[in-house]
């Protein structure tokens, strides 16, 4: 039966180039010519890791990303994030036993940045030249069972697919898989349910077995629709006979009556369960979650989810984390999805490439519209073969509504272009005709060539163009692709600073395409037709930078994973629970009778500010609007209330804190388990001996935990270049963020935060 074994840990690495000299004797060339070509150097299956006086070879798990372990140059490239990029060698040696003789077997990599070549055993097996791209190399033919078996993985980071930062290594997850020779193949189960009447629907299947005999076999499929509580709600088979070392395509019809349909408000998931058999043996059981629901994004109207309709309230992400680069534990994957619905997000765009599994699955269990991107907007063989590997593996999730064929290419405007995305265009509607088909353009929109043979039309900023696009193109829907890719720093309200190259953090337009989020949430709500729109971005990212500053600054989330102002004016555009949030903070020490400008941001209807309890006056606010004063400073309490009517539905309260009094510390992640995988997320903070936040602290502090877990990374100011991975950190703004690595034993966690002249901090947490 079939097997997936996690082949995370126990790795060796070693960083930079290892030379192996070309031999002058023929015989040596000669071998080195035949299947086990690599005979010498790291690829070969006998090389010793351990004897080299000249290398250094580390002890390493996967996820791994090496870059990020290096220090920032100001000669780097600023779209990179200022890093230096290095080669490296990846080694791992594993057994098989007796009993896998008689099984396929494969290695599975779900990322490797960027280009990788992996050996096994000595023999070539596989290049793979996307960083993004998920991978399978077969390894039945050349695995040994009475000896050791060698992976050897070269990556080469001289070569970048992105403006943004990359990193380097194996920094997704690696399996091992065994199966039967007559299997279902790499994504091989197709559930595309088809609405019948409101209470019948038909799950058309397509699975694809493999088979790896050299004979034909004669194969029973037998496919079961189970709901979430493992219960089979619905079931069909066929069945028929394989060539030998040959893959056939099943198709059978599933009806099931009234299923629970997916929604962002409600995203319920089924599972496809398909048995394999060869004769009355079982050879293989396969699992695949899918979702029943109905799609329609009406030119005039805007999108329809079985039935009813929904603004895309979307962000856009890049698949790295502030705090460990590339490599993203699965857990900070879901506590990213879920900071994202917690801002009131219901949309996600994977910019610019496939992102990893365990966010793609957090993403359907949250309700997310999600445009799903490919990395290459070209024809090519390897770039369909990619975009084949991204449709093929997504889509069966309810939550992916439109496959984004590329973004912002020049050739979009010209008949290189329309050639490409016809190309392109026409191997999605083989692999899936159920969603929108479209591309993400930035080149004079109106004029691209693209548009006339796409499924939907999506537009990054060119807020000109939308009218005409829509006048032009009546029967086609429309939508925002990317949109608001204004900055701000977290924590700073003073104008920008070139030196520090810190943003002011109050909405604001940095100039005609990058419009502030209240414009640009009142153009996409003021056209009906207008599907929604992605926000650029989610969470701050490594890249795209301006030194000192590490990263870009258009997210509403920190680099840290921190929430920005713009988090909350987000939650006003996007939720109905009153709320308010007030900027800036209100230690001013020294800037007595100065005015400070005041926002408010709500989805209430009428605001009212106070200073030490005297009004400063009432605002109406429109819908998706701001509140905003122009206070002379003075020390105290800041007080704004929101009303419906007559009634204070929410407030918020900023006070001028006395000094620093004691550090405070607050876990982030819930769902955290000791499985020697996860980090858990923290918040040090400063507050004075009331209990007040002291916003603008800036100590020096030192975390350290028990033996449930490390200290993983810090982060708190975005122009801070000494490593992440320091337990010392400079607090910026108020905030330091503790990532901590998690053991393998349960018990209580503690986590200490110290600081001179500071009392303790100290929390206790359930693993």
């Amino acid at each position: 039966m079939r097997e997936k074994i996690n082949l995370d840990k126990g790795w060796k690495f070693h960083k930079g180039d290892i030379q192996t000299e070309l031999s002058t004797q023929k015989a040596i060339v000669y071998n080195e010519a035949k299947t086990e070509r690599a005979l010498r150097g790291p690829a070969s299956r006998n090389y010793n890791t351990s004897s080299t006086a000249t290398e250094r070879w580390e002890k390493i798990n996967l996820p791994h990303d090496y870059v990020i372990y290096e220090t920032p140059m100001r000669e780097g490239n600023e779209g990179l994030g200022f890093y230096p990029y290095h080669n490296a060698w990846y080694v791992k040696k594993f057994r098989l036993s007796e009993e896998d003789k008689s099984k396929r077997l494969t290695l599975f990599f779900e990322g490797v940045a960027t280009y990788a070549t992996v050996y096994v055993n000595g023999c070539l097996m596989k290049h793979n030249y996307c960083g993004y791209t998920e991978f399978e190399v077969d390894i039945t033919d050349v695995a040994e069972f009475e000896a050791e078996n060698t992976i050897s993985v070269y990556v080469n980071t001289e070569h970048h697919e992105g403006w943004w930062y990359e990193g380097g290594g194996i920094y997704r997850h690696v399996w091992l898989k065994k199966s039967d020779l007559v299997s279902v193949d790499l994504y091989g189960v197709y559930a595309n349910p088809q609405k019948i009447t409101d209470d019948l629907w038909s799950v058309l299947t397509e699975v694809t077995l493999r088979n790896d005999h050299f004979e034909s076999k004669r194969v029973q499929v037998l496919c079961e629709i189970q709901n979430s509580l493992g219960i089979t709600v619905a079931d069909g088979s066929c069945g028929g006979l394989i060539a030998g070392m040959d893959k056939r395509i099943f198709k059978l019809k599933i009806d099931v009556q009234a299923p629970s349909l997916w929604s962002p408000d409600s995203p319920d998931l089924y599972s496809l369960r398909t048995h394999v058999y060869v004769g009355k043996q079982e050879v293989d059981v396969y699992d695949t979650r899918f979702g029943f629901r109905t799609l329609l994004a009406d030119p005039q109207k805007g999108l329809f989810i079985n039935g009813k309709h929904y603004k895309i309230q979307g962000v856009c992400g890049h698949a790295d984390c502030g705090l460990m680069g590339k490599a993203v534990p699965d857990n900070i994957h879901r506590y990213k999805v879920r900071l994202m619905r917690e801002m009131g997000a219901n949309g996600y765009r994977t910019t610019h490439y496939p992102q990893s599994e365990a966010l793609m699955d957090a993403l359907d269990e949250n309700g997310f519209i999600v445009m799903n991107e490919a990395r290459w907007f070209e024809s090519t063989e390897e770039a369909r073969a990619q975009l084949e590997m991204l449709v093929k593996r997504d889509r069966n999730r309810p939550s992916v509504v439109f496959w984004s064929l590329g973004n912002e290419e020049p050739f979009h405007v010209n008949e290189k272009g329309r050639r490409i995305s016809k190309n392109l265009y026409s191997l999605v509607k083989k692999l899936d005709s159920t969603r929108y088909i479209m591309t993400a353009i930035c080149v004079t929109p109106v004029q691209a060539t693209v548009c006339d043979d796409l499924d939907a039309i999506g537009v990054n900023y060119n807020w000109n163009a939308y009218d005409a696009l829509h006048e032009k193109y009546p029967h086609k829907p429309i939508l925002s692709s990317e949109c608001c890719a204004t900055g701000t720093t977290r924590g700073w309200y003073f104008d920008d600073n070139p030196d520090k190259a810190f943003i002011r953090a109050h909405d604001h337009d940095t100039n005609n395409y990058f419009r502030s989020r209240e414009y640009t949430w009142k153009y996409i709500c003021e056209r009906e037709w207008l599907l929604g729109g992605y926000q650029w971005i989610a969470f701050e990212h490594r890249g795209e930078a301006t030194w000192p500053r590490l990263c870009s600054q258009s997210g509403a989330i920190d680099l840290f994973l921190q929430k920005k102002d713009a988090f909350w004016q987000n939650r006003s555009h996007w939720t109905s629970e009153p709320m308010v949030h007030l900027l800036p903070h209100w230690n001013w020490a020294g800037l007595e009778g100065e005015i400070i400008r005041v926002f408010a941001y709500t989805n209430t209807k009428r605001l009212e500010l106070f200073l030490n309890g005297r009004s400063l006056g009432s605002h109406d606010i429109e819908k998706y609007g701001h509140g905003e004063w122009e206070v002379a400073y003075e020390a105290g309490e800041l007080e704004v209330r929101a009303y419906e009517g007559d009634r204070i539905v929410a407030r918020d309260v900023r006070v001028t804190s006395k000094k620093p009094h004691r550090l405070d510390l607050k876990l982030d992640t819930t769902d955290v388990k000791a499985n020697g995988e996860d980090i858990a997320v923290f918040t040090c903070r400063v507050l004075d001996e009331d209990g007040n936040e002291v916003y603008d602290a800036t100590p020096t502090v030192t975390f350290s935990s028990n033996s449930l877990g490390r200290i993983y990374s810090t982060g708190s100011d975005i122009t801070d270049h000494t490593s992440i991975f320091l337990s010392t950190r400079r607090m910026r703004a108020g905030r330091i963020t503790v990532a901590v690595k998690l053991g393998t034993t349960e018990g209580m966690l503690k986590l200490y935060a110290e600081s001179s002249g500071l009392e303790t901090g100290v929390i206790t947490v359930q693993i």
